[in-house]
């Protein structure tokens, strides 16, 4: 036998390597770092290098958020359907609607329903970036309406969570109406002397931002959250001028008097908590008969 051949014989056996199932890891698409999913997931969604807050479904934030199944979805019946008969390239409406809703025919952009946060019982809407992009139709305008109305029937505070592409051009100017029809039903909230906490996840963009979403009596903002109506690119191909740093983030518009406080998600119930405690006292201090003729129009 060679020399070659009894080093090939003598030369231990190397164990092979073991495949890494998928979803171990997972990428920060803000600093680029490689983490372990797990702890992604104990850390609320959040990067443990550089703190970004990845996009999450609304079922993690009412765990986030709500106390323990106090949440009662409403409006489930109302249904999305294709009014104008919408197709472009990548096909029709109905199809994507849908193919979105095989698992659940219920699911839409919002979920909405009474819920109670450290007790304080709440009107709660929580946004889908995961359906369609989190864009608002028909559908989410309406439900969203009828949460407003709700609030105002039961006297109760309104928090909606925000996560949107904007207006869903599938439905035209039925989805635009939406804008209109929710800034009403909050100028009657507002007359009704109850509160609305806006709460800006990323991104919260276009029809949504310019709307419902910008109204809040308090605007909270998740960190470096994109927020704004039109895209950096578009806005500075129409004005021809470079963008400031961090143009359209959360910390951008916290400087400029936009968003009232930015809140980290592990924070954000106990923010929430304390400015729902506030407005709750405010509310019991007020005199008898106060704003009584604006509540009893909340049901018409």
């Amino acid at each position: 036998m060679s020399w070659l051949r009894k080093q090939e014989v003598a030369r231990p056996s190397v164990p092979r390597l073991r495949e890494t199932p998928d979803g171990v890891w997972i990428k920060c698409n803000a600093c680029g770092e490689i983490l372990y999913r797990k702890e992604v997931e104990r850390s609320l969604w959040t990067c443990g290098r550089c703190g970004a807050h990845f996009r999450i479904p609304p079922g993690e934030y009412l765990a986030l958020l709500c106390d323990p199944d106090s949440f009662q979805p409403r409006f489930t019946e109302v249904r999305s359907v294709d009014p104008l008969r919408f197709r472009d390239a990548r096909g029709r409406y109905s199809d994507r609607l849908h193919e979105a809703q095989i698992e659940d025919p219920e699911r839409e952009a919002v979920l909405t329903g009474p819920a109670r946060i450290e007790g304080i019982p709440v009107a709660l809407a929580v946004m889908d970036f995961g359906f369609m992009g989190g864009s608002m139709g028909s559908v989410v305008g309406e439900r969203i309406a009828r949460l407003i109305a709700l609030a105002r029937r039961e006297r109760i505070p309104l928090v909606i969570v925000s996560s949107s592409g904007g207006a869903r051009m599938q439905e035209g100017i039925l989805s635009l109406m939406q804008m209109a029809k929710t800034c009403a039903e909050l100028a009657r909230l507002h007359e009704a002397g109850l509160p609305f906490i806006s709460i800006l996840a990323d991104p919260t963009t276009g029809g949504v931002s310019a709307s419902f979403a910008s109204l809040g009596d308090v605007i909270l903002a998740e960190p470096n959250a994109l927020i704004g109506f039109a895209g950096p690119r578009v806005i500075k191909e129409t004005i021809r001028q470079d963008l400031p740093p961090g143009f359209q983030r959360a910390e951008f518009l916290l400087a400029h008097g936009f968003v009232d406080r930015i809140v980290p998600r592990s924070q954000l119930r106990q923010v929430l908590a304390t400015l729902l405690r506030h407005f709750v006292d405010s509310l019991a201090r007020r005199p008898p008969g106060a704003n009584d003729a604006s509540a009893a129009t909340a049901g018409h």
